[in-house]
């Protein structure tokens, strides 16, 4: 089969990969894009001129480079099997041989950040990925690629965590072409020397921060100290009554789970027993107070769920609310859903206040009053449904037994 010249399939390949880059990537990717690949593919066309490498293998590499960040456009997670399929597409569709698309979708796998080259050609490509680690450029472009991992993976990264994290990069990772080694290898360490000094620079920094944080923290413990404490007697109400709401509300629902426990035994029983034999001509008359108790008992289990089913609110609100204090701080449904600054900040503005305090603590009280009301009100209707159940029950069992024997 025909076969493109060596300067026109590189041609081709470039426009194609720029035009997709173009058109279908992300702005996101703000480090794996199209300056990124052109700055690998110019690194791969040193690398190959300074290593020897043959006229095939250096059009292999060149083509891997230009597709080796392409499956991007799809599914970043993975990309170098994306990558890999596109190229095999387009060489396809340009006569390649099979064995040749084998081995440059081999090239772009090497490029796997986890992966050890195992030849030559793998090294070349793995160290032109990695070249920036020796950049000028490199503070930008690593910025560039925390953006990126931001925007895209949703992980975001403090500036001092981010240094530490490329400094163990740094640590694992080598060149392993000769002249990478020799030309790259220590503009390398210097870019390691300076986010070492970054790094020394931003822990002091945030130590100097802390120290800042720790004194107003003192000087607002300071202020609250100074704050008129609650007298005894009024702590003394709020912790005996609210003792008592919690018992109460403990009893109503050991109530609710004695009902459902005793109501589950009879529904069982008739499911197990009685049920199976109504089939049975002779046992007719028991149809009607078998259905009779099994539906006051499975009101009965209703009432009692609904009794203690729990109803939480939206756990969010405003600083406006604060500011008016129109928010009960005390009651986990109001804040569960809100950032731990945001509860801290209004918790603070709280205590702050002594009237909006004690309103706080009263409201609590009341509306703990308000939900045991509504469990002993259901309570008392389902022991009222199940005294009435086990009596109709009886009932008809006694007169169903009753129109057999006349």
């Amino acid at each position: 089969m025909f076969q493109i010249a060596f300067m026109d399939i590189l041609k081709i390949s470039e426009d194609y990969v720029k035009n997709l880059f173009k058109d279908r990537l992300s702005s996101d990717y703000t480090y794996h894009n199209l300056d990124h690949t052109i700055q690998v593919v110019d690194r791969i066309k040193i690398l190959v001129k300074e290593e020897n490498i043959a006229p095939e293998d250096t059009e292999n590499l060149i083509l891997a480079g230009w597709f080796h960040d392409l499956g991007y456009i799809s599914d970043c997670q993975n990309h170098e099997e994306e990558s890999k399929k596109e190229i095999q597409d387009f060489l396809r569709q340009n006569h390649f041989s099979e064995e040749r698309i084998r081995k440059i979708g081999d090239l772009i796998l090497a490029t796997d950040k986890f992966y050890k080259p195992q030849n030559h050609l793998e090294e070349i490509i793995k160290d032109a990925d990695l070249y920036h680690l020796a950049s000028e450029d490199y503070f930008r472009i690593c910025e560039n690629l925390r953006q990126e991992i931001k925007e895209v993976h949703h992980q975001k990264f403090s500036k001092l965590k981010w240094a530490e994290l490329n400094v163990s990069f740094f640590s694992k990772h080598q060149f392993y072409t000769q002249y990478a080694k020799k030309h790259w290898q220590p503009e390398k360490e210097k870019n390691l020397e300076r986010i070492l000094k970054s790094i020394k620079e931003l822990k002091q920094e945030k130590s100097e921060k802390n120290a800042q944080n720790k004194d107003k923290v003192l000087l607002n413990k300071k202020k609250l100290e100074k704050l008129e404490s609650p007298e005894r007697g009024i702590e003394t109400m709020f912790r005996v009554t609210l003792n008592n709401h919690t018992k109460l509300s403990q009893i109503a629902d050991s109530k609710a789970n004695i009902l459902l426990s005793v109501n589950a035994i009879i529904i069982s029983i008739a499911l197990s027993s009685l049920i199976p034999k109504l089939d049975a001509p002779s046992n007719s008359h028991l149809i009607i107070p078998t259905f009779v108790m099994v539906m006051f008992s499975v009101i009965c289990i209703i009432l009692a769920i609904m009794s203690t089913r729990p109803k939480v609110s939206s756990g969010t609100f405003t600083r406006k609310e604060i500011e008016e204090k129109k928010v009960n701080l005390l009651f986990f449904g109001n804040f569960y859903k809100m950032p731990l600054e945001e509860y801290l900040w209004a918790m603070k503005e709280m205590m702050t206040d002594r009237q909006y305090l004690y309103d706080t603590m009263i409201k609590d009280l009341y509306y703990l009053g308000v939900v045991l009301n509504r469990k002993y009100k259901l309570l008392r209707l389902t022991y009222t449904v199940f005294t009435v159940g086990i009596i109709v029950s009886v009932v008809a069992f006694v007169l169903a037994f009753r129109s057999v024997t006349t």
